[in-house]
């Protein structure tokens, strides 16, 4: 089965979350079903070096007024197309925002661009291949399945939505410049509240629609979560599935992570200690023997970190350090930045993302902190486990599906992995912290949470033969495992 992926990032080449993460870990996963994944993403300028030396593929003449050029690359195992068209992702700035801090002006026409490319590539515009299907993913690439039913190209389509709240929503005054009819200008596809949104536009027109857990999928059907959407998805619930995220366990492995101090497994965690060490080192804080809790993350409101910033003296008084890295709302960056000048020696903020320093925090951290008010799935938490990194996490979408709480029946079972609160509150925060560090001031029961955390499976095998069995029934092909899997200790 031969399947093109669109997606505006792609681990390990352009990355700003999860969703490169998965859409650079899921095309490996699903080569064990005889499916091959060609991925198309932009030529942004950090990848231009990329195709110096190829020659193109095609030329587009005329993707919206844009020429462009098709590039195959592979890399890392990863069969890639990449589209270069200059004028649009030879830029400054990320993916998404610019230098100055706000979104490209014109992202609307950026992504209907690379939109409009896969549907041609899906469409037979590429000699010599064509895909059995697409996958799409988020608003920036839900467009593709809205051109192809244009297009009256029949090939399936399945969208995977990662964050309902990023819905790539415009003024309707846009939609010839995107080359679309007046007739997409409804409520059966693209009109949303008098403009266009993209992503509803995905929504209508796909035959699938996947979230990144079967608790999101319940929850985005609901006022609370749907952000607008909920009414769209419950007319489409019948093509809804949850299918929960896995982790690349090559590249988040603790015994072979290169950035690490010490590198350990389940015999050998005692090591662990000495990446605390190293870690505590090089920001800055005391050596102590208390527990060290640390936050990867966007900081922002979804992610609850206005609440660690109100939350964090728990940690403090309670004996314990805080690193936080990330970047996101300005206001919240100086918040956390105010509360650590509070706590010389107790706490650090490192503003930005680093891989690297991702895996030392988890490789070193004792804790890792999630207090997200809405999560469509994590991989925090999944890297967390597999480093024996205890998370805290609020009870919401793909944390409560992943974390098992540490109350007295599942200790007592010996299954427990992390500790959830709810309601999603500062308080409740407040009190998942008490109860980690009350845990941690034993350690017998420390060390069984650190191993049951590591025992934990959230590689993508299972997930990926979800994916696998959803293709094969969108286009009437059977699903073949080619090698046996590995066995699953825990689910």
């Amino acid at each position: 089965m031969q399947v093109l992926s669109v997606t505006s990032e792609i681990f390990p080449l352009i990355k700003t979350g999860g969703l490169a993460d998965v859409t650079g870990a899921l095309p490996k996963a699903l080569t064990r079903f005889g499916i091959s994944t060609r991925t198309l993403v932009p030529a942004y300028r950090p990848l231009r070096a990329l195709i110096r030396d190829c020659p193109p593929l095609i030329e587009f003449e005329d993707l919206l007024g844009e020429t462009a050029s098709l590039y195959a690359v592979e890399i890392e195992g990863l069969e890639l197309f990449l589209l270069d068209a200059p004028a649009l992702f030879d830029r400054p700035g990320g993916p998404y925002i610019a230098d100055n801090g706000h979104d490209h002006p014109d992202n609307w026409r950026r992504f209907a661009v690379l939109c409009l490319a896969a549907a041609e590539i899906a469409a037979g515009s590429l000699p010599g291949w064509q895909p059995d299907l697409v996958h799409t993913h988020d608003w920036q690439t839900a467009l593709t399945s809205v051109y192809m039913r244009e297009m009256d190209c029949k090939v399936p389509v399945v969208l995977t939505i990662h964050n309902l709240a990023f819905q790539g929503q415009f003024s309707s005054s846009l939609l010839s410049s995107i080359g679309l009819p007046p007739s997409v200008f409804s409520t059966e596809c693209l009109e949303y509240y008098g403009d266009i949104c993209y992503l509803k536009g995905g929504l209508m027109t796909a035959d699938i629609i996947t979230a990144v857990s079967p608790t999101y999928a319940r929850e985005i059907l609901t006022a609370r979560f749907g952000m607008g959407l909920e009414g769209v998805l419950a007319a489409r619930r019948s093509k809804l599935w949850g299918i929960v995220n896995g982790i690349d366990t090559e590249i988040w492995d603790p015994l072979q992570d290169p950035h690490l101090f010490a590198r350990f497994d389940q015999k050998t965690i005692s090591l662990k200690r000495l990446n605390k060490m190293e870690l505590q080192n090089s920001f800055g804080l005391n050596n102590d023997d208390g527990p060290l809790f640390a936050a990867v993350t966007r900081l922002t409101w979804q992610k609850g970190m206005d609440m660690l910033a109100e939350a964090a003296d728990e940690i403090i008084h309670g004996g314990g350090k805080l690193i936080i890295l990330g970047q996101g709302d300005h206001e919240i960056e100086e918040q956390l930045k105010a509360v650590a000048d509070r706590y010389p020696g107790r706490m650090a903020v490192q503003i930005g993302y680093d891989e690297e320093t991702a895996h030392r925090l988890h490789g070193g951290a004792d804790s890792v902190i999630q207090p997200s008010r809405f999560e469509p799935c994590g991989l925090t938490q999944l890297y967390a486990l597999r480093y024996g990194c205890v998370p805290v996490v609020a009870r919401t979408g793909g944390l409560a599906e992943t974390i098992i709480d540490a109350n007295d029946a599942a200790l007592s079972a010996k299954a427990a992995t992390g500790f959830q609160f709810h309601p999603v509150t500062t308080e409740g925060l407040r009190h998942a912290l008490r109860r980690a560090l009350h845990a941690y001031a034993s350690p017998k029961e420390w060390r069984r949470l650190q191993i049951q955390a590591m025992r934990a499976n959230y590689s993508w095998e299972r997930s990926a033969e979800q994916y696998a069995n959803l293709y094969g029934n969108l286009v009437k092909q059977p699903v073949v495992r080619k090698n046996p899997p590995a066995r699953r200790l825990l689910s």
